[in-house]
């Protein structure tokens, strides 16, 4: 992110040059270096929350708001805005939802008082991506004042999340359930169930049964030769062959044997060909 080239009035720059440096300090992991550009009276309003931080609150929120590595950084949709003794941010966190991509669109209001930052107003909303553009539609703010996390902070959940079911593949296990997800991913049941819900968009055995397909069509289109596909979906955590073939068909448009003659043909052409 970059300053705006600016000739307004000396107030307007030097309220740049302190929110910049709380941008890079927060960027690098500085929590120090955070902590000392708050204004003493510094007051934190997170509407998402609906929570008011003063400064002795503060550092804990921010410490779990900060990016998991040093190079990570916010996808900023404008440069910092700034009017007087006032800057204005803007940025987004992707997620991925049962139908299709969501994001958190947040934005800060920064004051800075004595070269300090006095007052931050953050909002955050949830979009839920739409084909196009224009159809973008913000949904109702969800409530999560209870459970205690920022809209950053759960975007940091939903790639623990993902992580998780990348790297250990739990859902291999049938008898996998939410409570030992949210123990594994350093959460509570009501927060990942909160998550998945109201932010992703779907149930626990939902987000289970796909990753579960997903592994199922990794080994169909990495066969060589026919498989049982039965059996692939039983060692892929699939415990109903009934769950299996409706999910299958969700997701595919057709039933596995379709799809794996749709594999074996296309095997055949690339092979002729």
């Amino acid at each position: 992110m970059s300053l705006p080239d600016d000739d307004g009035p000396e107030q307007t720059r030097a309220t740049g040059e302190t929110v910049m440096r709380y941008h890079v300090c927060w960027k690098h992991r500085d929590l120090e270096g955070v902590m000392a550009l708050y204004h003493p009276d510094v007051r934190y309003h997170d509407f998402f929350q609906n929570r008011v931080m003063a400064l002795d609150e503060l550092r804990e929120y921010v410490q779990l708001s900060m990016p998991r590595a040093p190079d990570e950084a916010l996808e900023h949709s404008d440069r910092i805005r700034l009017d007087g003794n006032t800057a204005f941010i803007q940025y987004r966190m992707t997620l991925r939802g049962s139908q299709g991509l969501v994001s958190f669109r947040a934005s800060e209001a920064i004051t800075v008082r004595d070269g300090l930052i006095w007052r931050v107003n953050e909002y955050a909303s949830l979009v839920h991506e739409a084909a196009s553009n224009s159809d973008q539609q913000p949904s109702s703010r969800p409530a999560v004042s209870r459970l205690g996390l920022s809209a950053r902070q759960l975007s940091f959940m939903a790639q623990d999340l993902q992580s998780y079911f990348e790297r250990q593949q739990p859902y291999l296990n049938p008898g996998l359930d939410l409570q030992q997800v949210a123990k594994d991913c350093g959460y509570t049941r009501n927060q990942m169930s909160y998550l998945l819900n109201q932010v992703l968009g779907q149930s626990f055995y939902r987000y289970v049964n796909q990753a579960r397909l997903r592994h199922v069509l990794a080994a169909m289109d990495a066969a060589v030769s026919p498989i049982k596909i039965d059996d692939v979906a039983f060692s892929a955590g699939f415990n109903s062959m009934s769950a299996f073939y409706s999910c299958f068909r969700q997701h595919t448009g057709q039933s596995p044997k379709a799809y794996a003659k749709h594999i074996s043909l296309r095997v055949r052409t690339q092979a002729i060909s």
